[in-house]
């Protein structure tokens, strides 16, 4: 009864840390929004039993992404007068939309189920994924940091060039 509970807390959290997504007009408060539902997918995760992928969640996306995502959008410095408006224009089909999401959500936990879903396959495990990831896979890892040092690299040479012309 209490994964359920939990389950469902997450699930509203992530549902309202998307929507603030959508609604939030800074680029800094939607990164922090998006961080809040990278955490509450990775413990939605950790309750269906994946704890290495509710690990990697955090490591990967709110950990690395995200920190870069944020030093970009620090390093940008954003001052447009766009993000002082209140509310956007769109906030009432957004609230409509929200509310029909929550109306599924509520729907969908009144219905009929007695455990939560068992996933299929054979056992998952660090043991198990590891292997798979350095045998197979570890170029595409050793490529994906290396695209992300050029990316800081870029946005250093491209602030430092805007810098310099200011």
């Amino acid at each position: 009864m209490i994964e359920t509970i939990l389950l469902a807390f997450f699930a509203a959290m992530a549902l309202v840390s998307a929507t603030l997504m959508l609604v939030l007009r800074h680029p800094m408060r939607v990164a922090l929004a998006l961080i809040a539902t990278m955490l509450s997918l990775a413990a939605i995760y950790a309750l269906l039993g994946v704890h290495v992928i509710a690990v990697f969640q955090v490591l990967i996306y709110v950990g690395a992404v995200m920190v870069f995502m944020v030093y970009a959008i620090m390093l940008i410095d954003v001052r447009d007068s766009s993000f002082t408006q209140r509310y956007s224009r769109l906030i009432v089909p957004g609230s409509v939309g929200f509310v029909l999401l929550l109306a599924i959500l509520v729907h969908g936990f009144i219905g009929e189920f007695n455990e939560l879903p068992t996933a299929a396959g054979a056992p998952f495990g660090v043991k198990t994924f590891s292997t798979v990831f350095l045998n197979e896979y570890w170029l595409h890892f050793e490529l994906t940091s290396v695209l992300l040092v050029v990316a800081v690299v870029a946005a250093l040479a491209i602030l430092q060039v805007g810098r310099n012309r200011g």
